[in-house]
């Protein structure tokens, strides 16, 4: 996004509540991604015109967007995984401070692994937000676990621009670049999902679960 119109959004937005601002600060003094206040704001719009019932998060980090999805949606539960224990540690007492225990559960472990014990169709809403280069496999493992006309959000699709670009990236950056090129192509193609991706933030790609299913091969 534009940095004059990323920063306009900034200004107008709502304030966030106490609680976020302090963990805003946290995560940019400890230099923990979590989204930007444009794209979270998107992401609790979504879930306020969808009222998911349950929702699942890839990615915990400190808990903060679980937290602002459940501020989003007071009556929705959320499913968050995190790989990193310090993390889960951190968002575990972020959600206990904010009395959210009863609204959010936090599971501690690959995502790849458990993902495979959830239960099917048990999520209206699913948020990917981890390791980028996983993308793929984590959405084909989340498919199953979605019901028909759920929610796949996946954020930093765009990676800084450097999709459009490719040549301009780092070159710590080429693979990871090339692999969410890979994703983002695959998304378009997926017959079970109807996508669009949003120039917002670093990019939000947004793929609603079909009532037909097809026969489409996760090649």
């Amino acid at each position: 996004m534009n940095e004059h119109v990323k920063s306009y959004l900034n200004e107008i937005l709502p304030a966030s509540p106490d609680w976020a601002k302090k963990l805003e600060g946290e995560a940019k003094e400890n230099h923990v991604p979590i989204m930007d206040r444009v794209s979270m704001n998107f992401v609790m719009q979504l879930i306020r015109i969808k009222k998911p019932k349950r929702i699942l998060e890839i990615g915990t980090a400190i808990g903060y967007s679980a937290l602002r999805m459940v501020e989003a949606s007071p009556e929705s539960k959320v499913v968050t995984i995190e790989k990193d224990e310090v993390r889960y540690q951190q968002a575990l007492n972020n959600i206990k401070a904010n009395n959210k225990e009863d609204r959010i559960r936090v599971l501690l472990g690959d995502a790849l692994e458990k993902l495979k014990g959830l239960e099917d169709n048990s999520f209206d809403f699913i948020f990917i937000d981890a390791a980028k280069g996983k993308y793929r496999d984590f959405f084909i493992l989340s498919e199953g676990l979605l019901v028909n006309d759920g929610l796949i959000i996946s954020d930093n699709v765009l990676f800084r621009g450097y999709v459009a670009k490719p040549e301009e990236a780092h070159r710590r950056h080429e693979k990871m670049v090339e692999k969410i090129r890979v994703y983002n192509e695959w998304l378009f193609k997926h017959t079970n999902f109807s996508t669009s991706i949003v120039p917002i933030g670093d990019g939000v790609a947004i793929s609603l679960k079909n009532n037909k299913k097809g026969n489409y091969l996760h090649e």
